[in-house]
């Protein structure tokens, strides 16, 4: 692929939705009915997962079946414990100074399980747990996994006794509290999943589909089934499979039949007529139904397009050519940790394409099956990542980002041992995404003597963006090692799926291009290194360019929209996350464009403005002079803020700038129904319109000249709270004055009380805010900007009743019905 001039890529993708995404048998979610207990002590995990003993006395046999876990805490999943304990100083800042530690899950398995004990078979899958899980059944190991973001299954048959109890035991070991340089959580965070088969099944993740032609009146698609024959007594034995397209309307548009023996692989061929095609306005799904003759079956949903890159024109989505306007995003929602209903993901995927977002880029590991389903369904391509650390540990910091001495603690102690399976499991469950353009085999990995040095390093630093600590060391690791282990990783990743490109994120790109990195991977990810796109590009013609993490400016976005042959970038990031923290208090990065409520921040909308297709306009304030402020040091009146808030209280005759995002080409303001005689004038740093005003209270409205409006208001004292909600996984609280209006400025603490469903937890959005952090009180918490979101739970549609009150406030309640079956 890397001779030609232009990839193009034909591909039929499918999602897993029913079947528990592992495309054989009968699914059902094991998420309730479990029970907790967390263990501060530590143990050494190297020795657990090569020795599988432990020293006596170390920890009781938690693992067994007649245990008495009576005493221990009861839990929903996905569960995790580290958002629910007390930030600390002593803990790193980059897990967001939370804690880790050692978990034990037990639960028994539905009586009925066995009736069918000689004919079916019982599997457990897990979609994450975080981290170096082991799994007993009856005191039985059926496995265990390092990785705190692989999804794993383990065949529970051998161990189930028929017509007892079955307990399932699971042992979290996270006490290697700094393994991250951001916030991973701790514990089962995602779904369980029940399956039932019979003895001869479907493959688990074992089909696959490329699309070998198409045209407006037709599609050719090849299809693979695979099964997997879990009978003791290998006699062969001959199914029948029946595969079938649907449209959206259920009408089927394509089907075969085939016979294929019970451990095979075959390939068959689908010929469907004037397709529909997956786009990012109008992302159709198809149904994909696999059955054999003895009842096994899978469903799926399926997406039809084409990818193409190019080396001077960039990408293209069906044969049209476009820019990627991407963010990178993390697995947590703030309170929540990284235990996030699908409804939260929804909600924030949506918001993020409101602003013209239209890829997500899942930092820096594969993340919930169910993100990628809502990406599938809304519209939004995906670079899937594999890791963050490959055989050296990379710096974690501990006092703050970039402060005082790291840690060294990371998931590179299990790298030789796992990371081509991981790689593996990660581009076979998630092949049948249509959203997924690229697959990432590793972030970072090439930083410049962190660990690998290299005689690049001597010179005079010119074209690094990132530091050097200092120059060639021979001693460390030689930069070679890199470019031997992308070569590795690609070729499992090509061993699978040879129908989207493979990439790397890189951050030293001076240092990396004496290596074979570049020419290992198929598409070249350069971070923070806009300076080089040109000089790259004419250095090497056949390279394919982006960015593959970002920052915010608008100079960053012209080097990508300004060069035909830079396709796109991805800021770092979509949304704030916790971990990665800066001194203490701070419970995690604020770089995000959505706060960690979800909410559109003003850069945000800053970046709408440059990203959006659709009409806007947005305008924000600040009080200008001289001294110390949010904006930092220097005079605010030679400073124009990408970052201001939608405020209009100050007091009368304050001098206030306004500023104004908007893809217009010009904007004017009315102050109380009046023009106003300042006039914007446009900073060419930012790209943004700007004036100075006299304060006076009232309505400040903007109007631009595309048609798109934004007013401001002048807020009273607050007196009352106003509750609103979506029906599924949100309430949105407000405190607002006796017009109705947003308080901006308050910061009262709010009670909730819910009836017909769980609250989850509360969050405001404010980063510095630690007492937002843990659970203990998860019912209260104040606003931030007038403003919080609670997050509810239930196990099936029913009347929710969510009541809102605060000290010297009019109280709010809601009644509905709440869409929330994530259980």
């Amino acid at each position: 692929m890397k001779q030609l001039l232009s990839l193009l890529i034909l591909l039929l993708s499918f999602c897993g939705q029913a079947n528990a995404q592992v495309s054989f048998g009968s699914s059902k979610k094991l998420n309730e009915g479990w029970r907790f207990l967390r263990i501060d002590s530590t143990w050494n995990i190297n020795e657990t997962l090569r020795n599988g003993e432990r020293r006596q006395g170390q920890e009781p046999d938690m693992k067994d079946s007649d245990y008495d876990d009576s005493r221990w805490r009861r839990v929903t999943l996905p569960h995790d414990w580290s958002v629910e304990l007390p930030m600390s100083p002593d803990k790193g800042s980059c897990q967001g100074y939370l804690p880790g530690g050692i978990g034990w899950y037990r639960t028994t398995l539905p009586k009925n399980l066995t009736e069918n004990y000689d004919v079916q078979s019982y599997f457990i899958y897990f979609e994450g747990v975080y981290n170096y899980s082991e799994v007993y059944l009856n005191g039985h190991l059926l496995g265990r996994r390092p990785s705190g973001f692989a999804s794993f299954l383990y065949d529970m048959t051998p161990y189930l006794r028929n017509g007892k109890d079955n307990v399932l035991a699971v042992r979290v070991n996270h006490s290697q509290e700094a393994d991250s340089r951001w916030y991973t959580g701790s514990g089962i965070y995602r779904n369980v999943w029940l399956i039932t088969a019979p003895k001869v099944h479907l493959a688990q993740w074992g089909t696959a589909y490329r699309l070998k032609s198409m045209t407006g009146s037709k599609a050719e698609v090849e299809v693979d089934v695979e099964t997997t024959d879990e009978r003791k007594a290998k006699s062969p034995l001959t199914m029948q499979a029946v595969i079938e397209l649907s449209d959206a309307r259920g009408q089927i548009v394509a089907k075969t039949t085939t016979s294929i023996g019970s451990q095979e692989k075959k390939t068959v061929k689908l010929t469907v007529k004037n397709p529909h095609a997956w786009t990012l306005d109008r992302p159709y799904l198809y149904t994909l139904t696999t059955r054999l003759n003895n009842g096994d079956k899978s469903v799926v949903k399926a997406g039809l397009r084409t990818l193409q890159f190019s080396p001077d024109k960039g990408f293209a989505l069906n044969g049209q050519w476009m820019k990627v306007k991407g963010v990178c995003v993390h697995d947590d929602a703030g309170i929540l940790g990284t235990a996030v209903p699908a409804e939260v993901w929804r909600r924030r995927v949506k918001e993020l394409k409101h602003i013209g977002v239209n890829a997500l880029r899942m930092s820096h590991n594969p993340h919930a099956p169910e993100l990628y389903e809502i990406c599938d369904e809304e519209g939004m391509l995906v670079m899937d990542e594999a890791s963050d650390e490959w055989e050296f540990p990379k710096r974690k910091w501990l006092k703050g980002w970039n402060q005082g001495r790291p840690g060294f603690e990371g998931t590179y102690t299990y790298f030789e041992e796992w990371i081509e399976r991981d790689v593996a499991d990660m581009v076979r469950r998630d092949r049948c995404h249509p959203c997924i353009f690229l697959w990432s085999i590793g972030n970072e990995v090439d930083y410049p003597n962190d660990p690998y040095s290299h005689p690049v390093l001597d010179g005079d630093g010119t074209g690094f963006t990132q530091p050097m600590y200092g120059g060639y060391k021979p001693e460390q690791p030689h930069a070679e090692r890199i470019g031997r282990i992308a070569q590795r990783l690609a070729a499992v990743v090509k061993g699978i799926d040879t129908s989207r490109p493979t990439t790397g994120a890189l951050a030293g790109v001076v240092m990396s291009n004496e290596t074979a990195y570049p020419e290992a991977i198929d598409v070249v990810g350069y971070n923070y290194t806009e300076s080089r796109y040109a000089e790259d590009h004419k250095k090497f013609p056949k390279r394919i360019i982006y960015g593959s993490e970002n920052r915010h400016d608008l100079a960053a976005w012209k080097a990508v929209r300004d060069n035909q042959h830079i396709f796109g970038q991805f800021l770092w990031t979509g949304i704030d996350y916790l971990g990665e923290s800066g001194t203490w208090p701070a419970r995690g990065s604020s770089a995000g464009i959505l706060d960690l409520a979800g909410q559109r921040k003003p850069n945000g909308w800053y970046r709408a403005s440059l990203w959006s297709e659709k009409p806007m306009c947005y305008i924000g304030t600040y009080s200008i002079g001289t001294g110390n402020g949010r904006f930092g040091r220097g005079n605010r009146r030679s400073f124009v803020s990408t970052y201001a808030d939608d405020t209009w209280n100050y007091h009368e005759g304050d001098s206030v700038r306004v500023v104004c995002y908007t893809n217009a080409e010009s904007a004017h303001l009315l102050l109380n129904g009046k023009p106003l005689d300042s006039a914007f004038r446009r900073d060419l740093q930012t790209g943004v319109l700007y004036c100075n005003v006299k304060y006076e209270p009232g309505i400040l409205r903007c109007e631009a000249d595309n048609g798109a409006a934004y007013e401001l208001y002048t807020s009273g004292q607050p007196v009352a709270l106003r509750m609103t909600t979506d029906s599924t996984a949100h309430v949105f609280v407000e405190v607002v004055d006796a017009e109705g209006r947003v308080v901006k400025n308050a910061d009262h603490e709010v009670t909730l009380t819910v009836r017909g469903a769980r609250l989850l937890g509360m969050e405001n959005g404010n980063i510095m805010d630690c007492t937002a952090a843990g659970r203990q009180q998860k019912n209260r918490l104040r606003v931030y900007g007038g403003r919080l979101v609670g997050y509810l739970q239930s196990s099936r549609s029913e009347e929710v009743t969510v009541r809102a009150t605060s000290p010297f406030l009019q109280s709010a309640a809601l009644t509905f019905i709440c869409n929330n079956s994530s259980l």
